[in-house]
């Protein structure tokens, strides 16, 4: 080289040096490292930020190695401020010849001897390549586990403090251990284990893996929804047992009315093939009210709760089974009642047609009559005299309407 092809050289290597400089320090406090190097990693993290750590200490070496050929030369160059061509050659092979011996550890196994490795050296361009590939990788690495926890890291935390949460609503609420709580708390406990050790477990694809931890957070949030409403019915007990206590109440008017209906219905109805209304559903109800309280006065609410939603269910049931006997029982002395009011209108309808003498309507009205006010009442019978006593209407009816 020539003098100027020296010192342009020399100032292109010391700003490449700062780079390189800044890079490494940059690394070692990058977030990602920092973690790394603090963590009690286990598995795969483990294995890939141990060779990661070995790529980093060849780094460093390397650029040792590299820093001092650099100081050498400009040592030199500043020994000599007009060099001779002796002196340049000696530059020259520094700045561009085979100069930076690399580490042991970095001798493939064919160049070295039963004495060790043989001296090996690579250019100052060569060196930096092979710093650029080490630092990519260990950059590489550190970005994959920077990432998996900026990922994980916190919806972890969040789910810790909502089990937590929910585990002191439970102590409140029961006083004992909540068994699927208790799961949820051990399945967290081991994803967190595998989280802070092992993040890179739980990559896929290039991405954090979150099923595992969505899982866990969907059931502490069904968990948590479920104890904050044992908490609001703790708080509005009075109220719930009132609504209870009212729709048992109301179930019992109604297993009452249906029974009356039914042994009006066995009287006043011919065969009418009903099964008995059920009865008792408003006495068993009541006790299990009573049973709840037990476990109220025992501060037993996650229980009590469960078994409080059990009861309204057994109650909504209850309550359709006695309405539709009432609504069963009753519809037939409604439709007695329907049927004896058609025969009556019918019968104003004869008479507004001038037919109230015509022998056979009063025939086929008496006949009706007599069927739907006797007890008992073929209901049958009763429908097909109606329809008859209706068409004899209607074709006396047509029959004035031709004449006319």
């Amino acid at each position: 080289m020539s003098r100027e092809g020296v010192d342009h050289a020399l100032r292109t290597l010391r700003e490449e040096r700062d780079r390189i400089s800044r890079s490494l320090v940059d690394l070692d406090g990058h977030q990602g490292s920092r973690l790394l190097e603090g963590a009690r990693l286990t598995g795969e993290t483990w294995r890939r930020w141990e060779d990661a750590k070995a790529a980093m200490t060849l780094l460093w070496t390397l650029f040792d190695a590299y820093q001092r050929v650099l100081e050498a030369a400009s040592e030199m160059r500043e020994r000599s401020p007009r060099p001779d061509a002796e002196t340049l050659v000696e530059l020259s092979e520094l700045l561009s010849g085979e100069s930076v011996e690399l580490p042991d550890e970095e001798i493939p196994l064919q160049d070295r001897t039963l004495l060790g490795p043989e001296e090996r050296r690579v250019t100052l361009d060569e060196a930096v390549a092979m710093m650029s590939e080490a630092y990519e990788f260990v950059a590489g690495e550190v970005a994959a586990a920077d990432a998996a926890w900026d990922a994980l890291l916190l919806p972890l935390e969040e789910a810790e403090a909502s089990w937590r949460e929910a585990a002191r609503l439970a102590h409140t609420l029961d006083g004992t251990r909540h068994p699927e709580l208790d799961r949820v708390g051990r399945e967290l406990t081991a994803l967190g284990r595998v989280v802070r050790t092992d993040p890179l477990s739980l990559v896929r694809d290039g991405s954090a893996d979150t099923g595992r931890m969505d899982r866990v957070r969907t059931t502490l949030t069904s968990l948590g929804d479920e104890l904050a409403g044992v908490a609001r019915m703790r708080e509005d007990y009075d109220e719930h047992v009132a609504r209870i206590t009212a729709s048992i109440e109301e179930i019992e008017e109604m297993e009452r009315r249906a029974c009356e209906a039914h042994a009006t219905v066995m009287v006043k109805i011919q065969s009418p093939d009903l099964p008995a209304p059920s009865q008792g559903l408003a006495i068993a109800l009541r006790d299990r009210v009573t049973a709840l309280e037990r476990l109220r006065e025992a501060g037993r609410w996650v229980e009590m709760a469960g078994r409080f939603a059990e009861l309204e269910r057994a109650a909504g049931e209850a309550l359709e089974r006695a309405s539709g006997d009432l609504r069963l029982n009753a519809g037939l002395l409604d439709r007695r009642g329907e049927l004896r009011g058609r025969l009556e209108a019918y019968r104003a309808k004869a008479a507004r047609l001038g037919l109230a003498e015509d022998e056979r309507l009063t025939a086929l009205y008496g006949e009706a009559r007599e069927v739907l006010w006797t007890a008992p009442c073929d209901l049958r019978r009763a429908t097909a005299l109606l329809a008859d006593f209706q068409r004899k209407i209607r074709a006396c009816e047509s029959e004035t309407g031709t004449r006319r």
